[in-house]
């Protein structure tokens, strides 16, 4: 290990580090005017977001209400918010009525969706991904919006082009990533109808130490299974500062909605990441395919001229994932899909 110093070691300072605010986030939450109001918040990214808020707002010397909405099966994960000192609402967004009940914020993040499962549940998926972000852009027609979409609504690239930049064709493959482009097609359209400032967030492979794409190839490697490369190359960002650009976002809201691509700027090979894991592991990588000449990659240019570059190297997410994996560290067991290439999840 090369940042032994700096390894993350217990899941109390996992989730101090997904939430520590810098003083651009700080002054995110100064600038903004009025509350912040986090849809489904219970997922992979929305705890550490509405800890990363409260904290920036703290940090600032802010009162602000920032409040998470979520159907929060785990109970003890909106004990936990609360202690942190966000509210939270527990609510399942598609019943009727249901966002009328909210309470009305000057800004929304919109996170509510769904991705593995769709196929054979479709209709739901599109219920999430598409109905639920209309009822949302009118409910929230006077707010501004951040609304986290995903790469998947491009067109896979031929790798020897490099990554899709926001003007790239639209494309998606699969129901998932039609539904997503339905998602972002509902905010175009509160946009265009009552003017509502949006941004729309194409994130590329959120990472952290218990979920993401370097989980998905660290196990394999150390557990010696078979990795497929069909989809070669990929983008991932420490989810720390994915969750920044959402929070920095909001003061570049417009209509029509800003798009911007998510990730970090490096693009690597699923082979070379997993001979990474396996010099840290000590383990040599089993590949089960050859890479095609497409895969799902992004240049997210546009947000690092907006926000900087993110504060972590792929290098040094990989020795805290290596070191992680190793020492038997809590997973959620959600597997990314990474090596899918038909849109079909």
């Amino acid at each position: 290990m090369t940042v032994e110093n700096h390894l993350i070691r217990t899941i109390p300072e996992l989730e101090d580090r997904l939430s520590q605010p810098t003083e651009n986030d700080a002054q995110a939450m100064a600038n903004l005017k009025g509350d912040l109001l986090i849809l489904g918040a219970g997922g992979k990214m929305g705890p550490s977001l509405a800890r990363l808020a409260r904290r920036a707002a703290n940090m600032a010397g802010i009162e602000k209400r920032v409040i998470a909405v979520a159907r929060f099966s785990d109970r003890e994960l909106q004990s936990q918010l609360r202690k942190d000192g966000i509210e939270t609402i527990q609510s399942d967004l598609l019943h009727p009525g249901a966002l009328q009940e909210l309470p009305d914020a000057a800004n929304v993040v919109f996170m509510a969706g769904r991705k593995f499962g769709t196929d054979g549940a479709e209709h739901l998926t599109w219920a999430m991904n598409a109905h639920l972000p209309g009822l949302v852009a009118e409910r929230f027609r006077d707010s501004k919006i951040v609304a986290f979409s995903t790469g998947n609504v491009y067109k896979l690239r031929n790798i020897t082009r490099g990554g899709c930049d926001e003007d790239a064709s639209i494309g998606p493959d699969g129901e998932y990533g039609q539904s997503a482009l339905g998602r972002e097609r509902m905010f175009q359209y509160a946009a265009s109808q009552w003017g509502t400032p949006s941004t729309l967030l194409r994130l590329y492979y959120a990472v952290e130490l218990r979920y993401g794409v370097l989980v998905d190839i660290a196990l394999a490697v150390y557990r010696k299974q078979p990795i497929d490369l069909r989809n070669g190359v990929m983008n991932f960002i420490w989810q720390r500062d994915a969750n920044s650009v959402c929070l920095r976002c909001f003061a570049h809201c417009q209509a029509p909605p800003l798009e911007l691509n998510i990730s970090g700027p490096e693009t690597l090979s699923v082979r070379y990441i997993a001979h990474q894991f396996g010099q840290r592991l000590g383990a040599e990588p089993i590949f089960s395919s050859e890479e095609t000449s497409f895969a799902l990659i992004c240049n997210s240019t546009k947000a690092h001229r907006l926000f900087g570059y993110p504060t972590v190297t792929p290098q040094e997410l990989m020795d805290w994932v290596a070191w992680w994996i190793s020492n038997g560290g809590e997973l959620l067991n959600k597997p990314t899909h990474f090596d899918v290439q038909n849109g079909s999840f």
